[in-house]
């Protein structure tokens, strides 16, 4: 079985073919007047090509036919010592953008990024978790996470780079915490398609790795449009049935509204840092933060305060009862873990 989205093409090599389907007789014409070497098996039209820029011309070429045309092609690009394969088809789109950011696509391809740790601390200030987040591997191309994947996104690899980033984070996890330790890491909805196929993976590295499911919590990214009930229950579900919490992550923020928490039912609630931020100072967003935590606690779950800064935020969450918190107060993500500073 395989997983929608969850598949990666292989790098584009300088020679090779570009082959594209399906080939009418009128593509077919305009093809030859550019005096392409083509070959052609049923409807697919195969173009050589013998440098990166002669593809791109190409794939330039092909993106400025006429609407009736190029609408429904689908592209395949295979290198040179994979002729006579089967290509990956993606539309023509996609395959422009992955071009257009070749360096950030290789940086996804070839896996170049490691996790680090933020804490996240109880009432006491002590050491009860930390959350994952990707960051460059050390002497590797820099990148800011979230053009990662907004690249990701464009190019259809979000899936692939979303798989990868969860496997590096319960690696890194193994390496550095001990048993006890909460772990929270990042997911996209929209990029498991098959929960019970794509999440496979998944639990696969807990258990080689021996490690103890309750210590993980994973939560919806702050930018995920998390609007799609159904399938998000079906994704907690799957995660809570291997023994997993589940996390709803930036809660006041755009998508991530209060009334999701009794839907949901999550084991954990994130605060959005927007409402934390200067929290103290703000009575409607004291109003709007009890509001959430009281939800929460409604349903017997856990309060995570984000984005903390200021010693008075801090205080104000505990004087409501909030016992969990997260942010550069208390240590910004690093690569090992460490003491509250």
């Amino acid at each position: 079985m395989n997983c929608s989205g969850c598949s990666f093409i292989q790098p584009i090599e300088d020679q090779g073919t570009v082959s594209l389907r399906p080939l009418s007789p009128s593509l077919e014409q305009l093809i030859r007047q550019q005096a392409y070497d083509i070959y052609i098996v049923e409807d697919i039209g195969s173009i050589s090509y013998y440098s990166r820029e002669q593809m791109l011309d190409i794939l330039h070429w092909v993106r400025e036919l006429p609407s009736e045309q190029g609408d429904d092609l689908s592209i395949g690009i295979l290198g040179v010592d994979n002729i006579g394969g089967e290509p990956s088809w993606f539309p023509l789109s996609t395959l422009i953008t992955r071009l257009q950011h070749h360096d950030i696509v290789e940086i996804i391809r070839q896996k170049q990024f490691t996790s680090h740790m933020q804490p996240i601390v109880d009432k006491q200030e002590q050491i009860m978790a930390y959350e994952f987040l990707l960051r460059p591997i050390p002497d590797g191309p820099g990148f800011q996470p979230y053009k990662l994947f907004e690249v990701a996104h464009r190019t259809g690899l979000h899936s692939f780079l979303d798989r990868a980033a969860r496997i590096s984070a319960i690696e890194t996890s193994a390496l550095h915490l001990p048993t006890g330790v909460k772990r929270f890491i990042n997911f996209l909805p929209s990029s498991i398609y098959n929960p019970q196929y794509c999440l496979s993976h998944t639990f696969a590295a807990i258990e080689r790795l021996k490690l103890d499911p309750q210590d993980f919590v994973f939560e919806v990214v702050e930018t995920e449009n998390i609007m799609e009930m159904p399938k998000l229950q079906d994704i907690f579900n799957v995660y809570r049935s291997n023994g997993i919490n589940v996390a709803l992550d930036d809660v006041g923020s755009g998508y991530s509204l209060p009334e999701l928490i009794g839907k949901l039912k999550p084991d954990y609630v994130k605060i959005d840092r927007g409402l934390i931020d200067r929290c103290d100072q703000d009575e409607q967003k004291q109003r709007d933060i009890r509001n959430i935590a009281e939800r929460t606690w409604d349903i017997g779950s856990h309060v995570l305060a984000e984005g903390i800064e200021r010693r008075e935020e801090f205080d104000f969450c505990r004087s409501i009862g909030i016992n969990l918190a997260q942010g550069y107060l208390f240590g910004k993500p690093s690569e090992h873990p460490f003491a509250v500073l």
